[in-house]
């Protein structure tokens, strides 16, 4: 993923209002960022540690969501896959929802799905980030595979979104 600007990033977003774009909370690491190792940024809000945004960049430009996490409450100790990067987790998925762009947003209509709670699925597939014993299940699927699938399984979540 080519490294983005706060700019770039605050015009991305499809599931909120321009003020809220404006307000949210972007990564201050962005020149540190593994950005050769990306397929997505994906970050937690410091701030409002229930709140996540994801930007993926598409052939029309980054497409940015913002996400909101449930109280992990009795999830925290169970195994849980990712439906993103299909790495398991012991208490690090998250159930994420996004209100969904446009009218049906504003009706309050939402999409959710689970997800790394650090949303460092990239670095989970590439094996950058380890998430423990048997985290990542034995594939026959390549490396650049496994990351086509995993950008693919994004691409379909905001599809949802914006659909």
């Amino acid at each position: 993923m080519k490294p983005l600007t706060e700019k770039e990033i605050r015009t991305a977003f499809v599931n909120c209002t321009k003020g809220e774009a404006k307000r949210l909370s972007v990564p201050r690491d962005l020149a540190d960022r593994p950005w050769d190792y990306l397929d997505f940024l994906g970050w937690r809000d410091p701030q409002a540690p229930d709140r996540a945004y994801l930007v993926l960049a598409s052939d029309e430009g980054p497409v940015g969501i913002q996400l909101r996490s449930s109280d992990a409450g009795s999830w925290q100790t169970r195994r849980s896959m990712c439906s993103l990067c299909v790495t398991v987790h012991t208490g690090g998925v998250s159930l994420l929802v996004a209100p969904r762009s446009g009218k049906a947003g504003q009706q309050g209509n939402s999409v959710g799905a689970y997800m790394c709670s650090d949303l460092a699925c990239s670095l989970y597939v590439r094996g950058k980030k380890d998430a423990g014993v048997g985290s990542r299940l034995r594939e026959s699927l390549t490396l650049e595979q496994q990351i086509e699938r995993t950008v693919a399984n994004l691409a379909a979540f905001i599809a949802k979104v914006t659909a």
